[in-house]
């Protein structure tokens, strides 16, 4: 392995580790401020609806036949009208995107418990199950304390998720850092 190359690549491991901090201070902030970080989810949903919208109306132009036209037409208006909601109220998107994650918990929840009874009886299959009535749980948590789950159900989770995101990236790049310092050495003993 040439020095250019080792030196290329720690350096690319050096911005993976830098990224990966990155979403572990972001997601540690999403769990400090979890109703700001639904906040911060409810405008970029916003704003990826008007963006789809425009899209929308843009591929109009190129559609072919009236009836493509109008479909593209009438769906680039709903994207834009439910990103525009969205955007200029935000609290309504929060509590709207939590009933949403409620929802999708509870019918991921049955779908595991449903996958469970198609494996039981493998080794080690009693943890689909577990998955399955603590997604249920969860949703029912959120579903019956929502509208108030809002404060901290979408900010909560989107930091978790950076944050096991980030220490997952951040253990590989540093394990990828040994590898190639480790295979440097071997090359450089060869060469010897």
């Amino acid at each position: 392995m040439t020095t250019s190359a080792v030196g290329l690549t720690k350096r690319a491991t050096g911005w993976a580790i830098g990224v990966s901090i990155l979403l572990i201070l972001l997601g540690v902030m999403a769990i400090a401020l979890p109703f700001m970080a639904g906040l911060a989810v409810s405008a970029i949903v916003g704003w990826m609806l008007v963006f789809g919208g425009v899209t929308h109306l843009a591929a109009a132009f190129h559609a072919r036949g009236a009836g493509a036209v109008l479909w593209e037409i009438l769906v680039g208006l709903v994207y834009l009208v439910g990103g525009g909601y969205t955007l200029f109220h935000p609290l309504l998107g929060v509590a709207t995107l939590t009933l949403f994650l409620a929802g999708v918990f509870l019918a991921e929840g049955v779908l595991e418990m449903l996958a469970f009874f198609g494996i039981r009886g493998q080794k080690s299959s009693g943890w689909m199950l577990f998955d399955g009535l603590v997604t249920i749980l969860l949703a029912g948590l959120i579903w019956f304390h929502w509208p108030s789950s809002s404060v901290w159900a979408i900010g909560t989770i989107v930091g978790i998720s950076l944050l096991m995101s980030g220490v997952k990236w951040l253990m590989i790049s540093l394990a990828s850092r040994k590898v190639i310092s480790m295979t440097a050495a071997g090359f450089g003993q060869k060469a010897a």
